[in-house]
């Protein structure tokens, strides 16, 4: 653990930064919601994504890059349902929001595709002529 790791209340946890991480760690398997970063040295870009989509969960993902191409094309390869580059952002009500995989409920809050969720599809045919 570089820093953190105290509890400052209830369930709630300073932020906390732990190094060294490795893929058999509970902490790297796990879908972690608070200011925790688990940090994974890797020995390139590829292995770190991955690494990234052996995971169950797929809610959201962050990736830092300088190169735009470069950040676009790895953001396409992560298995999320949002990825912030340079960020972290949850977006805003007009995108869609959720994850892949055991992450959220296989649906999308936000945005037109939220309306999809909550309606179902019926075709009903008519034949005037009888």
């Amino acid at each position: 653990m570089v820093c953190g790791g105290k509890g400052v209340g209830g369930l709630v946890y300073a932020p906390t930064i732990l190094a060294d991480v490795t893929p058999d760690m509970e902490i790297f398997r796990e879908e972690v919601f608070g200011p925790v970063v688990g940090v994974t040295k890797v020995s390139s870009d590829d292995e770190a994504i991955t690494l990234a989509n052996q995971t169950q969960y797929g809610l959201a993902a962050t990736l830092y890059c300088t190169d735009v191409s470069r950040a676009h094309r790895y953001a396409r390869k992560l298995k999320a349902g949002t990825v912030g580059v340079n960020n972290y952002s949850e977006g805003e009500i007009s995108t869609p929001f959720g994850g892949y995989k055991a992450s959220g409920f296989s649906g999308r809050d936000n945005g037109i595709h939220a309306h999809e969720q909550y309606t179902e599809l019926k075709t009903i045919w008519f034949d005037l002529t009888a």
